[in-house]
């Protein structure tokens, strides 16, 4: 593994823990100042619009640019976001800040970091090796997310031992976030910029790859909308209603859900080995909607956990091999802007769901947003086994499976 790869694993990393708390702290946090479910829903909204249009503006223009340059402006930009969140306590200037910042309600990476390290890793790995770290780089991301939402309980424990004041606990993990953005910015500024820019800069962001970025990238916002109704933070708020949980029970749920998705990444490597990329991605998809659906006709919280848990070992396969699935199927230079695209579903598309789960969630504890994720997420995986089970990556193609 190269340096520039252990660079991009260590900031994903930095970026992932702060996540994992932030989209735990967020319900909670928001609540505590004032704030209704539907507004709560309103912010996690526009956190994901707000990084829907930037990422789409960086993919389409990243190949002017170098990407050294953009990371580390969004590192910048990601600190901002922490001191806006901890200086700021009205709707409006939150509402703002959520838009415009870096902020992540999901427990999954969805921001302008994503399709540029994308970018990056499919340049500096051959195509042998280039689903296996990509599986690495979920791994990372998802073990440390799950370590930061362990963390989530810290600001119930510096009230209980220090007696501070709530509101301030919750602003200094937000202080924490920003000092986070400032790591990430200092290691982006050792990546060569050799590297990192592109050698011949194409006409357009996209040309041959046009209709199959275009195709994934409708495929994904289905996909990206049903998941938008179980954001993480949306998803603890459910639980903290329908079970009355603390945050730092929800914390240590959502650390070993964590840390189950995280095991299933590299067993994801292993099974794409075999049975190839598209079938890796729905077929492990599939089930995990199905337990999504029973969840909220569980009997009982811990029958509720087990399935979260079950759902987790399996719903998450397909972020390392979706990832390799895009950048092996689009021409080099084409992958910046292929990358941004397919994952401004991710922002976009999500971005409407939070504010009806928020609805869905203010009128009833029952889990409907589970329920409407699910059908979206079955309906997606159909349509990708059949638009592109013959579209195979190279790797595959010269394997003969």
């Amino acid at each position: 593994m190269t340096v520039n790869v252990r660079r991009l694993l260590f900031v994903r990393a930095l970026r992932a823990f702060g996540d994992g708390y932030v989209s735990l702290l967020l319900p909670v946090y928001l609540l505590s100042l004032g704030l209704t479910p539907f507004e709560v829903g309103v912010i996690a909204t526009a956190t994901l619009l707000g990084s829907g249009a930037l990422t789409l503006w960086v993919g389409l223009h990243a190949y002017r640019f170098r990407y050294r340059a953009l990371l580390f402006a969004a590192a910048v930009l990601m600190t901002a976001t922490g001191l806006g969140f901890a200086t700021f306590t009205a709707f409006w200037p939150l509402l703002i800040v959520a838009f415009v910042g870096t902020l992540n309600p999901s427990s999954g990476d969805v921001s302008v970091f994503l399709p540029l390290e994308h970018a990056v890793l499919s340049r500096i790995v051959d195509d042998r090796r280039r689903t296996a770290v990509f599986a690495r780089y979920s791994l990372v991301g998802a073990l440390v997310a799950a370590l930061g939402a362990l963390c989530a309980g810290t600001p119930e424990f510096l009230v209980a031992t220090f007696g501070i004041n709530a509101t301030s606990a919750y602003q200094s993990m937000f202080m924490l976030y920003a000092l986070l953005g400032v790591g990430s910015a200092v290691v982006y500024r050792k990546l060569p910029v050799a590297l990192v820019a592109e050698a011949e800069a194409p006409a357009a962001p996209l040309s041959s790859s046009k209709r199959t970025v275009y195709l994934l990238a409708a495929l994904f916002s289905l996909d990206a909308f049903g998941g938008g109704f179980i954001v993480q933070s949306l998803l603890a708020l459910w639980l903290l209603q329908k079970y009355q949980l603390s945050i730092a029970v929800a914390g240590t749920i959502f650390f070993w859900t964590g840390v189950f998705s995280a095991l299933s990444y590299l067993v994801a490597t292993r099974i794409a080995d075999r049975f190839g990329l598209v079938n890796t991605m729905v077929f492990t998809h599939l089930p995990s909607s199905v337990l999504l659906i029973l969840i909220p006709f569980a009997p009982s919280l811990g029958f509720a956990i087990a399935l979260l848990l079950a759902r987790s070992a399996l719903s998450q396969m397909d972020v390392p091999t979706r990832s390799s699935y895009v950048m092996a199927v689009v021409a080099p230079s084409e992958r910046a802007a292929a990358a941004s695209i397919t994952s401004v579903p991710r922002s976009l598309a999500s971005a409407v769901s939070p504010l009806l789960a928020g609805y869905l969630l203010s009128v009833s504890s029952f889990g409907w947003p589970l329920i409407v994720a699910g059908g979206l997420k079955i309906a997606y995986d159909l349509l990708l086994l059949v638009n592109f089970r013959s579209v195979r990556p190279p790797e595959e193609v010269a394997a003969g499976n």
